[in-house]
């Protein structure tokens, strides 16, 4: 066991010391905003029928490139953001048609919650490319916790009153709880393409997928949902602009 362990710890060095040799020191710091589209759901236990429920987010970015191992660029990502989440409900009837309302055959019952938070993603961000002219592809993942601002509702029937014998599903209680816990935490991973400029700067399109935690309501066994959690997808696009910039001739 002791040689396994000496074995190992010997691997590790010598990785960390190739990494070292082969890695490219960088120390650049980009800031600039972001704007996007989210879709949006929550997965309830009992489960809620839903849609994506569409919004906007936007914020502030600042990304700071600590390295370049062989040819994957690495760097770290802060953010904070705007963003509208929520969800929206699929009122349909037990043979998968909407359900309408009484006084109007030709109008379907529709709901749904739009929730304003403040979220702040932290992200390890790996990029393969051009870092000054021309594309690089990226991968980032990390953290996000988010804090809750407001939220409206919008709906075409009396949520004191709801419709339970026309639904498929007699989960409504949702309709009538305010949000309770308004902290929120998750983990978002996202992929894109950047387009960098010596003069002009940086120009990013990036697809983002965001797996709450956490839940908007109590899930103890004396709470009426055991899950009630977010998952949004965002598509944003982002600019940056160089504060610092590695001095070096080399960098393409």
């Amino acid at each position: 066991m002791v040689k396994v362990a000496v074995l190992l710890i010997t691997y590790h060095l010598s990785l960390i010391t190739s990494f070292a040799q082969v890695g490219e020191y960088r120390n650049d710091l980009a800031i600039g905003g972001s704007a996007g589209y989210t879709m949006s759901n929550i997965a309830f236990v009992p489960k809620v029928p839903q849609g994506q429920l569409g919004g906007l987010t936007f914020g502030l970015t600042a990304r700071y490139t600590c390295e370049k191992y062989f040819s994957s660029i690495c760097a770290v990502v802060g953010e904070v953001n705007y963003a509208q989440i929520g969800w929206k409900e699929r009122i349909w009837d037990k043979n998968d048609q909407p359900v309408v309302m009484l006084a109007d055959t030709t109008q379907a019952l529709a709901y749904s919650r739009k929730m304003a938070y403040v979220q702040i993603p932290f992200l390890a961000r790996l990029g393969w490319g051009r870092e000054r002219s021309g594309l690089q592809f990226f991968f980032q993942i990390g953290p996000q916790i988010g804090f809750f601002l407001s939220e409206k509702t919008e709906t075409n029937f009396d949520r004191s009153t709801p419709i339970k014998n026309y639904r498929a599903s007699n989960v409504v209680a949702q309709d009538t709880m305010a949000v309770e816990n308004t902290f929120d935490y998750g983990i978002t991973a996202g992929a894109g393409v950047e387009f960098s400029n010596r003069h002009l700067g940086h120009f990013i399109i990036e697809g983002r997928y965001y797996y709450g935690l956490g839940n908007i309501y109590g899930a103890t066994k004396r709470d009426y949902f055991a899950r009630s959690n977010f998952g949004n997808i965002v598509v944003k696009c982002t600019y940056l602009f160089d504060i610092i910039r590695t001095k070096n001739s080399k960098i393409k």
